[in-house]
């Protein structure tokens, strides 16, 4: 067992860290003392030393550190013969490093680095917000400092490895194994829901769209649907499990079940529609979680009465989910989540961009930086979206297909989990047609390896 020596000041937070890199990530033995020193100091077995220099909590003057001014306003990179990259951004501290045969000093605050990213403290501190109350990620350092699309705390975790295992660490490592999460936010059930909104979308092919082409063959579909000779466009769930049978993967339907905004209720899960799609669901062996809605994010009470409806239509406890929207509120968010028992949360990704919002591929155990706590729920942070790539970013079939296998790759490099969102409603229609190609490639890909 190795012993980690901590700075007595912010201990909480110290602990949670150390946690989340030595306890779930590494999965090695350790015991933790908090001494009078001002940087953090592993003891190996064969009591060989690393010292991590503490830039990010040793300078502060109190407890009271949640400031935007405790920002980077640069990001740095260093070089480091310890990391897996060519080079490494540095959050806190600096490329000095100093190796001894039993002993290292590094300059980069591996720990105050990775708090600051898993956190999201940086989205408490920073008040600036998109439409919809969303932290955006343009705001992020990581976007600014252009390592949105590298998972930054498993290149110091492997950083971090590397140098205990220079000093003959004893014990081995977790093992792991890549795995890739398809989660489908089921938004809409069916496309056709109704009288007027065939007149919305027939009326629109003409008067809006002018395309004459489009209304013939949309009243030709509607036609069919009505005869029963073809599906409604969104009805893609039969599809999409065989999909992910084929691939040797479960998909994971994350249903909604209220809401008092436009982006809510477009359909009611307790109806026969959505009950019969459950059905299928749940005798197929796939997963089935909760969607909250737009405003859920921040009402406990709103939150807790979904669940609750939810888990009545289903007739099971739903234990994962994303929020609509990706609307998330640190830590309000979380601890509705934790509170209510839920175990695995996917929203953390950025609506606008992909990449690693958390700046890791590996699920982790939460931490409240108000209550300065840890919780249960772990986060499996979102890393491609297929509206963030199309919607947002308008990219074509080619770019999106690249784009999505670039991070995918990246993510089979650390053994990560690769946390996919397709919604059962981007196949079918006009607008989706040239692109839902993408991930049938993607999927093809994971079957063939």
């Amino acid at each position: 067992m190795i012993t980690i020596y901590l700075p007595r000041n912010f201990l909480p937070e110290r602990t949670y860290i150390i946690d989340i890199l030595f306890g779930e990530y590494l999965g090695i033995a350790y015991e933790i003392y908090d001494y009078e020193g001002v940087d953090y100091k592993i003891v190996l077995e064969n009591k060989s030393i690393l010292i991590i220099r503490d830039s990010f909590f040793s300078y502060q003057a109190g407890e009271d550190y949640l400031k935007p001014e405790n920002i980077p306003a640069k990001i740095g990179r260093g070089m480091n013969p310890f990391s897996v990259e060519d080079d490494i951004p540095i959050i806190y501290g600096n490329d000095e490093i100093a190796v001894m045969s039993e002993e290292i000093t590094c300059g980069i605050d591996i720990f105050g680095s990775a708090f600051f990213m898993l956190t999201r403290w940086e989205e408490y501190v920073n008040k600036e917000r998109d439409i919809h109350n969303r932290f955006p990620a343009k705001a992020s350092a990581a976007y600014k400092n252009a390592f949105l699309e590298r998972p930054i705390v498993n290149e110091y975790v492997e950083m971090l490895w590397n140098m205990l295992v220079y000093l003959g660490i004893e014990q081995v490592r977790k093992e792991r194994e890549f795995e890739i999460i398809l989660t489908h936010d089921v938004d809409h059930i069916s496309y056709w829901k109704g009288p007027l909104r065939h007149v919305q979308v027939l009326g629109a092919d003409i008067l809006k769209r002018r395309n004459v082409a489009l209304f013939l063959r949309n009243i030709v579909d509607l036609t069919r649907i009505k005869l029963g000779k073809q599906n409604d466009p969104y009805d893609t769930f039969d599809y999409i499990m065989n999909l992910s049978e084929s691939a040797g993967i479960k998909s994971r339907f994350y249903f909604m079940s209220g809401g008092s905004t436009q982006f809510d209720n477009n359909y009611q899960v307790d109806e026969s529609a959505a009950l019969n799609i459950i059905k299928k669901v749940k005798e197929r062996g796939h997963i089935i979680g909760f969607h909250p809605s737009f405003n859920a994010y921040n009402d406990p009470l709103q939150w807790e009465k979904e669940k609750e409806r939810l888990e009545e239509a289903l007739g099971i406890s739903v234990k994962e989910g994303r929020q609509h929207y990706l609307r998330f509120e640190v830590p309000v968010t979380w601890n509705i989540w934790d509170s209510n028992g839920m175990e695995m949360d996917c929203t953390l990704g950025y609506p606008e961009r992909e990449g690693f919002r958390c700046g890791t591929c590996y699920e982790y155990t939460v931490f409240d930086i108000i209550e300065r706590k840890k919780l249960t729920i772990k986060e499996f942070p979102l890393i491609v979206m297929d509206g963030t790539l199309f919607g947002f970013q308008d990219l074509s079939p080619k770019q999106m297909e690249a784009a999505t296998i670039k991070l995918l790759e990246i993510t089979k490099k650390y053994k990560g989990k690769f946390v996919y969102l397709w919604h059962n409603s981007s196949f079918n229609i006009e607008h989706w047609k040239k692109h839902d190609s993408v991930y049938t490639h993607i999927l093809t890909e994971l079957k063939n390896g």
